[in-house]
């Protein structure tokens, strides 16, 4: 298996609070809340950065993002407002090196975020 942290989870090797899941997508909970809604949409294939990101993955990337903001509309997020953000690479704030989305909601974000 991979060191990849998200292939775990959608392996059920490590727990994760999922909210969502689709044959292409997983978002669950970020284990450390930057908002009362902070939550991580992931592709299933594991694309490394945004830089890598192709042609034939515009589909999936923008699934990334419909599920983001299902997930805020379902959580009564839609109308108040809410933030999708992708870090790309270490100096953006990339951690764990599967693309991702972290959807973020219920309290003031403030911009730029630092």
């Amino acid at each position: 298996m991979s060191d990849d942290l998200f292939l775990k989870i959608i392996a059920r090797e490590i727990p994760a609070d999922i909210v969502y899941e689709d044959d292409e997508v997983l978002a669950f909970r970020d284990i450390n809340p930057q908002a009362p809604l902070h939550v991580l949409v992931i592709p299933k294939r594991r694309i490394p950065t945004l830089n890598d990101v192709e042609e034939k993955d515009e589909r999936l990337v923008g699934r990334l993002l419909n599920v983001a903001r299902e997930i805020a509309v379902d959580a009564g997020y839609a109308d108040d407002g809410y933030r999708v953000v992708m870090n790309c690479n270490e100096a953006a704030g990339q951690t764990v090196f599967h693309i991702h989305l972290h959807l973020l909601a219920g309290r003031a974000l403030t911009w730029p975020p630092g």
